[in-house]
């Protein structure tokens, strides 16, 4: 809606002034107003053909009317105004004093209106910032408080006047459709920073989940550099290919689910290098043929806690058993892995808190995420629903 009423802008004022002028015209001529209803009745047609005129210059454009006015059409509707509003109140007095009140606040709003686009042209010519839009805005809010209470003064002055009749006609359709405009936009701004506010918030977790995972990995190498240098070449490549995914990777909203698998299979081959003892990883994958997306990095912290916790802790016996399917209509990844009783963490680490965060911002009550601790056996089942 917003985007067709910018496109034809041009369009919708002038056939409103149309509207309104016309009934001006029709109700000041019917009131022995003649020369100012005139006037209005000229514009009003007026505003029409030069609707046509500019639509058949431009017919053959892509967009045939302009977004915005013109600085040269505000100036000649403004002189247009005054003049009206001048020969209403002189042609009104003494005979129809409500029309020359209602023809008095129409002119000082239009003197007010030049007088703020005059001081905008010479702080522009001075090169200084011009008035703001929060000013011009508290400016437009208390005009329109001074014309309702204006209106109130005029009901009490002259009672049932078509005066009044012409100025309810045109002030509170316009304050009608500023109210729900400022609403609109209100309303547009609190989603807009909410929904900025969700993407900065996930873009610092996502940073969050690289720093973490190379952080114990880098301590590894570390160890490594001397005892097995040739082993830790090809961990440092290993690792280099796996940064090289977060980072490029990583920043994206969405990357292909296949594109995490062979990150995680990335990422046992690595472990599966590092460590002298014996680990039962087996990686049961059945997805569907077609592509499918999902947020990236979004697995690799459970596979890292049941490294970390579970592998890292045991000398023999340890397992990683993982599984990844996939359908039209859910992901379902489900992790198991042996612990010691012994070295059970009593509070989820921030690589948890971190995954439950980010779910929470990209699949609102769209995923399921369930960890289990039986014994020494720890489960994490983490379905998302597409």
């Amino acid at each position: 809606m917003e985007i067709f009423y910018n496109r034809y802008r041009r369009v919708f004022i002038t056939l409103i002034l149309s509207v309104i002028f016309w009934v001006f015209g029709m109700v000041c001529m019917r009131y022995q107003i003649n020369f100012t209803g005139l006037s209005f009745s000229v514009l009003s047609v007026s505003g029409i053909m030069y609707l046509l005129l500019f639509y058949f210059i431009n017919r053959k454009e892509t967009a045939p009317f302009s977004l915005t006015v013109t600085k040269k059409e505000v100036i000649l509707f403004s002189v247009i105004s005054i003049f009206i509003c001048i020969t209403g109140v002189l042609e009104s007095q003494p005979d129809r004093k409500d029309f020359a009140t209602v023809f008095g606040i129409l002119l000082i709003y239009t003197l007010l209106f030049i007088t703020v686009q005059l001081i905008n042209y010479q702080l522009q010519k001075k090169n200084k910032k011009a008035l703001s839009k929060t000013f011009m805005n508290q400016l437009a809010f208390w005009a329109f408080v001074f014309g309702f209470a204006r209106i109130i003064i005029m009901i009490e002055v002259y009672g049932d006047s078509d005066a009044l009749i012409i100025v309810a006609f045109v002030y509170f359709p316009v304050l009608f459709f500023l109210i729900t405009r400022w609403i609109f936009k209100q309303t547009k701004s609190v989603l807009t920073l909410k929904n900025e506010k969700a993407k900065t918030e996930l873009m610092h977790l996502k940073s969050q989940v690289n720093p973490h995972f190379f952080f114990n990995m880098l301590n590894n190498l570390y160890g490594w550099v001397d005892k097995d240098p040739v082993k830790a070449k090809k961990l440092i490549i290993s690792l280099s290919e796996m940064m090289r995914y977060s980072i490029y990777e990583g920043e994206k909203e969405l990357v292909t689910l296949e594109e995490e698998v062979v990150y995680l299979q990335q990422y046992i081959e690595l472990h599966r290098m590092r460590y002298h003892k014996e680990i039962d990883i087996q990686f049961e994958i059945n997805l569907a043929e077609y592509p499918m997306q999902v947020m990236p990095l979004l697995f690799i912290i459970l596979l890292e806690n049941a490294f970390k916790h579970g592998v890292e802790n045991l000398r023999e016996h340890a397992f990683v058993h993982l599984k990844m399917s996939a359908n039209e209509k859910q992901v379902v990844f489900e992790i198991k892995n042996n612990f010691d009783p012994k070295e059970t963490p009593t509070a989820p680490g921030i690589g948890i808190k971190n995954l439950k965060r980010r779910l929470e911002l990209v699949y609102p009550k769209k995923h399921t995420l369930v960890l289990e601790s039986n014994t020494d056996i720890y489960t994490a089942k983490l379905t998302l629903e597409l």
